[in-house]
């Protein structure tokens, strides 16, 4: 996953008489009301009317002045508070606030049109223009201001990749650049819906990390949606979000495997059917596998693999192990295995504490168990291990937020 101007106009203000149209205007008086004097007395009463309708909008126009916060010309406002826009001695017709970026910022009216108050804060290093008019003014009122960018920043990466499919059980992980201490406000900014809809419920594994889910599993081909509304939230003291976006991604067809390292094997089910059966090898008593839920992370045709990388030394080192895939931060594969005797499958448990199937070197024989499992997996499908010797991995190694209660599960979130 997925990683923020300079103006100083004024706008035109309401319209003044000057000294001179204002005597101009009152010279004609007299000629005019000559006229007057030659119609009848309803016709002075009915063009006096309209000039007196006429005098009180203007005066009202004139007496209405409006202000804007942030003033006009401002080059480094805040963007922490909303724009405010009050008229004196008058009321507000109307106010636009529009960025250079396109973007609007809707806002209300108090009771009396007096004040307007944006909806939401503008966004850091943008240009706004606020175009304002009072009631019964023929002008508007135009002011711009330009708001400051934030010292730091931060992004959140997510997983599973924009667009693509992925098994029931891949959670929907957010690991941030910047540790965050305002959780609540960044998890209210951070939203995961559902179609078909079901509750989907943020958890905090870290500073750094928020992973999102339902109860169980998700239902094969569910549509998910994240949004990401962090511009602007500050993550920690003066650290700042700049994403502002939706991704969506898809949940295939339901694949759980069940290792049973008691017997040895691993049954593959879909949509509770079996559909294979093959012989493993786990890990043996000095270096057990995790037991519990995990979930496919990564995958590869082929990868290297060394001991050094999981604190064991100089005991292995194999460049090409085929059809590998992740089930653990720290470690823990499924994974093809040429060099092992066919006969350790199904009968041995001698592995550094990896599952491995049998295989061939290349990655190329299709006929192998570890080949053919591969193929049939994807990222997010469920590996569940049993019977291992060891206690249930840490819901936090890897995507394996499964290994939590419900319960337990939503007490990890902020809001």
């Amino acid at each position: 996953m997925e990683v923020a101007h300079i103006s100083n106009r004024s706008g035109r203000q309401p319209g003044r008489w000057s000294r001179r149209g204002l005597l101009a205007a009152l010279g004609a008086a007299p000629a005019a009301a000559a006229l007057a004097g030659c119609s009848s007395s309803a016709d002075a009463s009915t063009a006096g009317g309209k000039g007196s309708t006429a005098s009180a909008g203007s005066a009202t126009a004139q007496q209405a002045t409006i202000a804007v916060t942030p003033a006009d010309g401002t080059r480094k406002a805040g963007f922490t508070s909303p724009v405010e826009v009050t008229v004196s001695a008058g009321a507000l017709e109307s106010v636009q606030v529009t960025g250079n970026d396109g973007s609007t910022l809707a806002g209300t009216f108090n009771a009396a049109r007096t004040r307007w108050t944006s909806s939401r804060n503008p966004y850091s290093g943008t240009k706004y223009t606020v175009t304002a008019r009072a009631k019964g003014a023929s002008d508007v009122h135009e002011t711009s201001f330009t708001t400051k960018a934030p010292g730091a920043t931060f992004v959140g990466y997510f997983t599973p990749e924009a667009g693509s499919t992925s098994g029931v059980g891949m959670p929907v992980s957010v690991n941030f650049s910047h540790a965050v201490t305002d959780r609540s406000s960044v998890q209210k900014a951070i939203t995961v819906t559902a179609e078909p809809a079901v509750e989907v419920v943020g958890h905090w594994f870290s500073d750094t990390r928020l992973d999102f889910r339902p109860e169980t599993y998700w239902a094969p081909g569910t549509k998910i949606t994240l949004g990401l509304r962090l511009r602007d939230v500050e993550g920690a003291d003066g650290v700042y979000g700049i994403q502002h976006k939706d991704v969506t991604f898809h949940i295939g067809r339901e694949q759980i495997s069940t290792v049973d390292l008691a017997t040895k094997t691993m049954t593959v089910r879909r949509s509770g059917r079996t559909v294979a059966t093959y012989p493993v090898t786990g890990g043996d008593s000095a270096h057990t596998t995790w037991s519990g839920i995990m979930v496919i992370s990564e995958r590869f045709k082929q990868t290297r693999m060394e001991s050094s990388t999981v604190g064991l030394g100089d005991e292995y080192d194999i460049p090409d192990v085929p059809h590998a895939q992740r089930l653990t931060t720290s470690g823990t594969f499924m994974h093809g295995n040429y060099w092992a005797s066919p006969g350790v499958f199904g009968h041995q448990n001698t592995s550094h504490g990896c599952v491995g199937l049998h295989d061939a070197k290349g990655a190329g024989d299709t006929s192998v168990a570890g080949y053919r499992f591969y193929e049939s997996s994807m990222l997010g499908d469920v590996v569940i291990v049993r019977n291992s010797g060891e206690r249930t991995v840490d819901p936090a190694n890897g995507l394996n937020g499964w290994n939590l209660s419900w319960a337990d599960w939503k007490a990890g979130s902020a809001v």
